[in-house]
């Protein structure tokens, strides 16, 4: 069972997992995938107003303080690219591909904003303060360990995304911060009015999320996976976190009838195939109701799992309620 790595790679991909990596093939816990994760009221579409500040405790109870709004922002994890973004604001530096994608700044653009060496999992503090940061945000379990190194030099924003809630909630927290308030609620407003529309006619189909780069695949729980947690909204999702010992295998999935199938593949380096094609080689997966019928979609990792924020949320549920229709 390849726990570490895969949480690795997700986090890689998708930013934290924090805890809710499941592995593909392997024993299964003593939780059931027959409790569903449903949505207990329908999504608001009001959108509160959202006062610029200096300083605030964020939607995870961290508390920020700046002594005036940041200009030059470091981002280490993509759902500060998402956010920034959203708000019209380009970072001074970056870690990963987000930029790149064409619904955010596009190839050509992206290629001004420097890269931070050393990846997600060990930028380099070094090549992070030469870029003169107001403020540093990266991902609190991956890089909270860089914190005593920024400490004095600038401002370290720990964020832990794991529904979209927390991201709403990070997204108005740095509309605050940085002052672009109407930027921030026109933004969430969008989200939300997206998220409403497409929760009044959910698909009676049963999907699933599932990301990796081989037969030790992980299953995206709506408790701590931010694309995962729209799906109760919009689908019939039965997967549930089961902790980082716990897995899905092969034989569970089929077993549930899966009629339409997202796969995220994550590499290290250079991509050497498709997850789906990898797993076409184990005779259970042409078994699986979404692989019969042609309803399995490879989609664009950077965007489904690594972006987070709002902007890339509103991709995944266009592409999910297409696919689920």
């Amino acid at each position: 069972m390849l726990r570490s790595p895969l949480r690795l790679a997700r986090v890689w991909i998708a930013a934290a997992v924090a805890g809710s990596v499941l592995v593909g093939c392997g024993s299964s816990s003593g939780e059931s995938a027959d409790d569903r994760a449903r949505p207990a009221a329908r999504t608001e579409v009001t959108v509160a107003p959202i006062t610029a500040a200096t300083e605030l405790t964020d939607t995870k109870g961290t508390r920020i303080s700046l002594g005036k709004a940041p200009r030059r922002i470091v981002c280490l994890y993509a759902l500060c690219d998402d956010i920034l973004t959203e708000l019209g604001i380009v970072p001074v530096a970056t870690n990963n591909a987000l930029l790149a994608q064409p619904a955010f700044l596009g190839a050509e653009k992206a290629k001004a904003v420097d890269v931070v060496p050393g990846g997600f999992i060990a930028p380099e503090v070094e090549a992070i303060l030469s870029h003169e940061p107001d403020l540093v945000i990266g991902e609190k379990s991956t890089h909270g360990k860089l914190a005593p190194a920024l400490k004095g030099a600038t401002t370290f924003w720990p964020m832990q995304a794991e529904t979209w809630e927390d991201s709403v909630g990070y997204l108005r927290d740095a509309a605050a911060l940085t002052g672009r308030t109407t930027e921030g609620m026109k933004a969430e407003k969008a989200f939300r009015t997206k998220l409403a529309a497409a929760e009044k006619t959910p698909s009676d189909k049963t999907a699933l999320i599932i990301f990796g780069s081989d037969e030790n695949f992980g299953v995206a729980a709506p408790e701590s996976d931010v694309a995962a947690s729209l799906f109760p909204k919009i689908a019939d999702y039965p997967w549930k976190s089961r902790g980082v010992e716990g897995s899905y295998s092969l034989e569970e999935i089929l077993a549930k009838d899966v009629d339409v199938l997202f796969v995220e593949t994550i590499s290290f380096g250079d991509a050497d195939g498709k997850l789906s094609e990898k797993l076409a080689k184990n005779p259970l997966w042409g078994k699986i109701r979404a692989v019969r019928d042609g309803d399995v979609h490879e989609v664009n990792p950077e965007v489904w799992a690594k972006g987070r924020g709002t902007r890339s949320l509103g991709i995944v549920l266009d592409e999910a309620t297409a696919a689920l229709r």
